[in-house]
């Protein structure tokens, strides 16, 4: 019997790349040539009219295209990580089937920050490949023209791990974030239950409450607490769950 792995495994990966866009073209449009993609992924500034990168976009997209790569546009705000985070995520989702390499040297600084963490995180299935560009002449910044032309060498640059948190634990800080970042432990430990987050034993259907919020303390509260995204606060009778600013911004970009 073929599963849907070893049917994909079957048919031949695309070579995929990521850039974000920034004053650069050759560093995009080269390694892309070099390297023989298929597909390049542009990450571009969600505010097209504060984006000064248009006239390179466009260049860009051009000269991709009549190289025979396919261009594909994904959207952020390039000045937050943790939407770089997750523009990065999302594209490897879609990808998922595909070797993915992703180029540091396109962007800012902190898009470089937000590709490599990405990198680090969700590399799965092994399939990342972060890449820097060493530019052949840099020209000094003119907002009309690129950085740099040439390029002088490709480097790989290896995606050491970044643990995060398994997905029943995501799952739950996405709970709380769509309660406004407060519940009741009540309430979390029969949503949780519902979701099949935790789960209670028949033969301990008598106690089923008790084992329920003992569930949920161990299995759910006290991991979330140990990666402080969650607080408990207790008022009057009722102990609440409340999302953290740590958890706030982890939930930007896992869930």
């Amino acid at each position: 019997m073929h599963t849907i792995d070893t049917i994909m495994a079957k048919i031949a990966k695309l070579r995929v790349q990521i850039a974000p866009i920034g004053y650069e073209i050759d560093r995009v449009v080269l390694p892309a040539k070099q390297e023989k993609a298929d597909k390049v992924w542009i990450l571009i500034h969600e505010n097209k009219s504060e984006d000064k990168a248009g006239p390179f976009i466009t260049k860009i997209t051009n000269q991709l295209e009549k190289l025979g790569i396919e261009v594909v546009s994904e959207y952020h705000n390039r000045r937050d990580l943790f939407q770089i985070i997750r523009a990065v995520k999302n594209i490897i989702e879609k990808e998922n089937y595909n070797d993915i390499y992703i180029n540091l040297a396109s962007g800012s600084k902190i898009q470089a920050i937000g590709t490599m963490m990405a990198c680090m995180m969700f590399n799965d299935n092994s399939n990342i490949h972060p890449f820097y560009v060493e530019a052949k002449n840099y020209q000094g910044f003119d907002a009309k023209k690129p950085l740099s032309t040439g390029i002088k060498e490709i480097k790989n640059v290896p995606p050491y791990s970044i643990k995060i948190p398994e997905q029943k634990l995501i799952d739950a800080l996405k709970i709380i974030k769509e309660k406004n970042g407060k519940i009741t432990k009540k309430r979390m430990a029969e949503i949780a239950e519902k979701n099949n987050l935790i789960s209670v034993n028949p033969r301990d259907e008598n106690n089923r409450s008790i084992v329920r919020f003992t569930s949920l303390e161990k299995n759910i509260i006290k991991p979330l607490e140990k990666w402080q995204f969650i607080e408990i606060e207790k008022i009057g009778k009722n102990r609440w769950i409340k999302i953290t600013q740590e958890g706030q911004n982890a939930s930007e970009f896992l869930i």
